[in-house]
């Protein structure tokens, strides 16, 4: 059994909502912030037995795509007030897969 921790931006947890659902994988929504761009992050907690690990990465590659977006440097570093808005690639999937030692549900 494995706990995955995938890591989405907002725009994409719907999506990636969704897919889990129709694939019949339970998820834990949680909200999480970033550290690098300091936005939202949605956070999914995904358990799953081992022979189904692949089948809930795809659907979360399949559900969040990455993108380019203009950031004011300020969002990430301090004292950038005068620099310009870097274009920088966002979205996507961060997943951690983690082994589970036991899965209780009250």
């Amino acid at each position: 059994m494995k706990m995955l921790m995938a890591i989405v931006q907002p725009k994409d947890a719907t999506k990636v909502q969704t897919g889990l659902a129709k694939a019949k994988i339970g998820a834990t929504k949680l909200q999480s912030t970033g550290g690098f761009l300091r936005e939202g992050n949605t956070t999914f907690m995904i358990v799953v037995d081992d022979e189904r690990v692949d089948e809930a990465l795809a659907v979360i590659k399949e559900n969040a795509q990455t993108r380019e977006q203009f950031v004011a440097p300020s969002a990430y570093i301090d004292n950038a007030a005068n620099s310009v808005p870097m274009n920088v690639q966002v979205g996507g999937a961060t997943v951690f897969v983690l082994p589970v030692d036991q899965f209780i549900h009250f």
